[in-house]
């Protein structure tokens, strides 16, 4: 493992035996691979986007990185650990907020769960306060500290989530599907924060989720999975290139154009309301040199831009995948 990379994994496998029905009386075992050799580099300090449909081998993944799972085949390492042999000093590592699962202690109130993890990882104090007064600023904490955990609201509870994850000092945060069910104003919270903490480059990031903006606000990179393969790794950028989504430009006009002007690099897209507004797909134009163009020829009265849409572009990615 270089002293770049965080985690290193290749060839990793997972398969499960499970029971099907065969008739009334009789069942029979079948060999299911939800994890099908999947190879993966994290460097230190990277935000990493790690998606999939349901089923597609995320959470499987995440599991055998974090030791909770064995792997059927193939090299696992993070933090140049071997997760489920190496297990406990790994969890010293690591952070980890799943979905579900709680590592705060329901009736007490937040504070108190914070201090006692502090035993449990055994932080210095003086470290362990530095960290929790900066999540205590960034996530706004102050004003629900001394409520019972069995009593915060599920934004409330998920800042105290990540805190808890982070007061040990981690260099790998994995994080499973971190805003869900998230108010407006608690994800943006938890967004804010999450890329606060990337652009520190102290903290190596693993995000799983179906909120794709959640993606594309943290992370530069995104590994896509399917039917346990990784289909995709690179750039959102180089996904929508792939695809050939493209930015629009929607341009209304003060009268009807009847014959709107070829521009390079550019593909008119549609013409709307009776000639006066177009819409254009960019492929190699830019904005400005589309706008120049049309401004010669026509009275321009509003011009927008739609960015792509990557959920449009990732099912698009899904069905091909399936073929």
């Amino acid at each position: 493992m270089s002293g770049d990379e965080v985690i290193e994994v290749s060839g990793l496998r997972k398969d499960f035996t499970v029971r099907v029905r065969k008739g009334r009386l009789r069942r029979e075992k079948r060999t299911v691979t939800a994890v099908d050799g999947v190879d993966l580099t994290v460097a230190r300090g990277e935000m990493l986007g790690y998606i999939g449909p349901n089923g597609a081998g995320k959470s499987t993944t995440l599991k055998m990185l974090t030791g909770v799972l064995t792997p059927s085949a193939g090299r696992v390492r993070v933090c140049g650990l071997e997760p489920v042999p190496q297990r406990t000093r790994l969890a010293l590592r690591i952070g980890v907020v799943f979905g579900q699962r709680s590592q705060l202690w329901w009736d007490l109130p937040l504070r108190d769960s914070f201090d006692l993890l502090r035993h449990v990882y055994r932080v210095p104090p003086a470290d362990h306060a530095a960290r929790l007064r900066r999540c205590r600023a960034l996530l706004d904490l102050d004003a629900f500290l001394d409520t019972p955990v069995r009593q915060l609201s599920l934004g409330q509870r998920m800042r105290g989530e990540l805190t808890a994850a982070l007061l040990h000092g981690p260099s790998v945060l994995f994080l499973d599907e971190p805003t869900i069910g998230l108010d407006v104003l608690s994800r943006q919270a938890v967004r804010g924060f999450l890329a606060e903490l990337g652009a520190a480059g102290d903290t190596t990031l693993v995000l799983t989720t179906h909120d794709l903006a959640d993606i594309e606000r943290l992370c530069r990179r995104l590994v896509v999975i399917d039917h346990g393969r990784v289909v995709h790794d690179g750039t959102i950028e180089a996904l929508h290139a792939r695809y050939r989504s493209r930015r629009l430009v929607v341009v209304d006009l003060d009268a009807p154009l009847p014959d709107p002007p070829p521009v390079p690099g550019a593909v008119l897209e549609r013409v709307e309301a009776d000639g006066r507004r177009l819409t254009f797909g960019l492929e190699t134009a830019t904005v400005g040199g589309l706008i120049g163009r049309l401004s010669g020829v026509a009275e321009l009265r509003d011009i927008s831009i739609v960015e792509p849409d990557i959920e449009d572009v990732v099912a698009r990615l899904y069905v091909t995948g399936a073929r």
